[in-house]
């Protein structure tokens, strides 16, 4: 039977990365979990074998139920019922399938009922998700909401919710609003305190994925009077306790078997989740960047069915006598892809790991003080995890779009048809660089690290890494493209105008992105020589770009930002 994870080596290469030894033992707090568990890790090798047989039924699970039933998934889709959803029959047997498997709750820890893995491999199972149905890993990905009630919410609630969510129940965010979708400053659902404690919700929400889910967690204006984020709070709702409706689902050019639902909250019982005022200073800020790094193993995912189905087209489809992959502009194209793919992957499971020790860090000090080792530790990797999150859902996003069209491409006319995957895979991309903050946000969230030298530093701290003699030339490549762009940097923010700062922002953070990717796959190419033709690709590809980038920003003065500006 096919295996989404078994036929793609690229993924255990990732899962079995040196730095996983250290996550793992700080994850299983150095094993004595096997204590009270059964079925947790003795040792580290026990761990990796847990996790690649959990990935391996992801994988079995995702090629043979999953992506068979995605096309007819996308045909039917979900509909609305008596102010309800009703799943496509697909969706429905995707779900039931993995309530079966036991692939909820992946990283919730084992009192609740979940896996406890860490976000690496559950990120891993992400990207195969997406790989099979993009749209249903909208579904099944939503389960990492319970990853903030287990953060902020008190110990009865992680009690009640968490465990619902191991055995399969679903989640929703439900943030955005009519009147407020990036500017969640401007969220107006209004939230009402009731003698014995609870709340009423009444209001709308709009493009709110999955959004008739068991339970939600709900941003609302909870001090009256308020117009920005410091009046709101998060807020828990159970779909047993009444009082939402679905008015409509959005009808969306892909993703179809993932319902975008307008809601309507009228007298709605809910639980304050946290403490109040904190619900979007402190809170969707948390959910905001696990949600981000999702999409961002959506868009690897997405990639990766790009670059599948164009490969297999291009060996199969014969012009001229001969398979089309023989032509140079064909396997030009492939190429690119796959190195495009490599990186946006590369660095997905970097800021995996880099998120995975830093919350291992924070959770160990809600059980006790951290020692000073550990708390610059922490701090470290929460600010390479800040760094690179915006870096890899905006950079693999575009690619995610950019391989989508290409792959369109090498199939010709044929992929303009609905006879091929490649046609839904296009439909299903566009969104990526779209939701949970667009590229241009990610771009802001980015720009900061550019200013205050955090890339540059990645970058200086990958120029020391041990590489074989073959892979030496492309470094030094690198070496004078950080070079370049460190000079860009000091062109743009020597000029202390903010306006040319953000005009320039989008070639910085993509001249950095195309600098750590690059090292990202010469250290991967150390690792396994399979990666040296992506990396020799995307290295020359960096060259090209940033070549172009520093050019623009060498010749572009401030005061020609103004003609830019469409009348």
């Amino acid at each position: 039977m096919a295996n989404f994870y078994t036929d793609n080596p690229d993924l255990k290469h990732h899962l079995t990365h040196p730095l996983m030894e250290k996550i793992v033992a700080l994850k299983e707090r150095d094993y004595t979990d096997a204590e009270k568990f059964d079925y947790a890790p003795l040792d580290y090798a026990d761990a990796l074998d847990s996790y690649e047989k959990v990935l391996d039924v992801v994988g079995e699970l995702c090629a043979n139920t999953v992506a068979e039933n995605a096309e007819d998934v996308d045909h039917q889709g979900p509909h609305v019922e008596n102010g309800r959803v009703v799943y496509a029959d697909g969706t429905k047997a995707n779900l039931e399938a993995c309530r079966k498997a036991g692939l909820m709750g992946m990283a919730m820890p084992r009192r609740y009922g979940g896996l406890n893995f860490p976000i690496t491999p559950y990120i891993m199972a992400a990207d195969i998700v997406s790989r099979a149905d993009a749209g249903f890993e909208n579904l099944w990905g939503l389960q990492d909401c319970a990853e903030t009630i287990y953060e902020f919410a008190n110990e009865d609630q992680r009690a009640r919710f968490i465990p619902r969510v191991c055995e399969g129940e679903t989640m929703s965010m439900d943030l955005t609003e009519p009147d407020a979708g990036s500017d969640l400053q401007s969220v107006m659902l209004k939230a009402t305190e009731q003698p014995d404690g609870t709340w009423l919700l009444n209001g709308v929400k709009r493009f709110i994925t999955n959004g008739d889910s068991d339970i939600h967690l709900v941003l609302a204006r909870s001090e009256e009077g308020t117009k920005d984020g410091r009046g709101l709070s998060m807020f828990i709702y159970d779909k047993r306790d009444g009082g939402v409706t679905v008015r409509r689902i959005e009808n969306k050019m892909g993703i179809k078997g993932s319902p975008t639902c307008e809601l309507v909250y009228k007298n709605a019982k809910a639980e304050l989740c946290g403490s109040r005022r904190l619900g979007l200073i402190k809170y969707v800020m948390a959910l905001m960047n696990g949600a981000r790094l999702g999409i961002a193993a959506q868009s690897v995912g997405i990639s990766e069915r790009a670059y599948q189905e164009a490969l297999q087209y291009a060996k199969e489809r014969r012009q001229f006598g001969k398979a089309i992959i023989e032509f140079p502009a064909v396997y030009e194209m492939l190429a690119v892809m796959k190195a495009r793919l490599d990186a946006s992957r590369s660095l997905l499971y970097t800021t995996a790991r880099y998120v995975d020790i830093y919350k291992i860090y924070e959770d160990m000090s809600r059980e006790r003080s951290l020692t000073k080792e550990e708390k610059a530790e922490m701090k470290h990797y929460s600010k390479l995890a800040d760094a690179c999150t915006p870096l890899v859902k905006g950079l693999a996003s575009e690619y995610c779009n950019t391989n989508a069209y290409d792959a369109i491409q090498i199939h010709g006319g044929s992929g303009f048809m609905k006879d091929y995957a490649c046609e839904r895979v296009y439909r299903d991309a566009r969104i990526t660089s779209i939701y949970e903050g667009t590229t241009q946000l990610q771009v802001v969230a980015a720009i900061r690290h550019v200013t205050t030298g955090t890339y540059l530093n990645i970058m200086h701290e990958f120029e020391s890494h041990v590489l074989a003699d073959n892979l030496c030339p492309l470094r030094e490549i690198l070496i004078d493209l950080t070079s370049k762009y460190e000079k860009a940097v000091a062109t743009v923010a020597g000029a202390k105008d903010q306006t040319y700062l953000d005009f320039m922002a989008r070639r910085l953070v993509e001249m950095a992105g195309g600098i750590i990717m690059s090292y990202l796959l010469l250290d991967d190419a150390q690792r396994n020589a399979s990666f040296n033709k992506s990396a020799e690709v995307y290295v020359k590809m960096t060259q090209a770009e940033v070549a172009k980038h520093a050019d623009f920003i060498a010749n572009f003065e401030p005061e020609q930002i103004s003609a830019y500006k469409p009348e």
